[in-house]
């Protein structure tokens, strides 16, 4: 009877110290052609900002191949240790909210544009890429205005989050990514306001 009984405990120990080394190993990420911060950050449970601080980086730009910490310090975060907060803001895609908490209000000028054009290569600033996904709510912005990263709220155009820059895009101007031409050139020029979100 008591060999049995150790031989279960130390299988229990056995696959318990296994289980730890497998978290371990996924303290990191290795990225992949078009992973964004907001994705890997999404995927692990964690904020970008985290994972900015981690691994020292200055900008939300990444780029394939690069190996990213996920966690700190080797641990995983669970959700019980993270502030409700950060469990909403993972929870949501870029272009949907169930928060209205707004930092900033004001009026912008808003144009248009797509991942479709001459020249272009469909991945924003941050390393979304539209083509791919079709469906997401990018805006373009001046990073002085509104930092990269930011959740905003769009008027007539709905929850979006500020991925991209553009050479035109400076001051209280925004462009905000539509899939097809058509739906851009429809949208056209127009004064709108912007409600900057926690």
């Amino acid at each position: 009877m008591r060999k049995l009984l150790f031989t279960f405990v130390l299988t229990i120990a056995l696959l318990v110290s296994g289980a730890q080394e497998s978290w371990a190993a996924s303290s990191n990420y290795t990225v992949k052609k078009g992973d964004t911060l907001f994705k890997i950050a999404k995927m692990h449970k964690v904020s970008v900002s985290n994972i900015k601080s981690w691994n020292n980086l200055k900008s939300d730009i990444i780029h394939p191949n690069t190996n990213l910490k996920v966690t700190s310090k080797g641990k995983t975060v669970n959700k019980s240790t993270t502030t409700k907060k950060a469990v909403k803001s993972m929870a949501k895609t870029p272009s949907r909210s169930d928060s209205d908490n707004v930092v900033k209000e004001f009026t912008v000028s808003a144009s248009a544009f797509t991942a479709s054009c001459n020249g272009c290569t469909g991945i924003t600033k941050t390393g979304i890429n539209l083509k791919s996904n079709p469906d997401l709510k990018v805006i373009a912005v001046d990073p002085k205005v509104i930092k990269l990263g930011t959740k905003v709220y769009v008027e007539g155009y709905g929850y979006a989050i500020a991925g991209d820059t553009g050479s035109a895009i400076k001051g209280n101007k925004i462009d905000v990514f539509f899939p097809t031409k058509s739906e851009a050139y429809k949208w056209g020029r127009k004064k709108v306001k912007i409600k900057i979100l926690d």
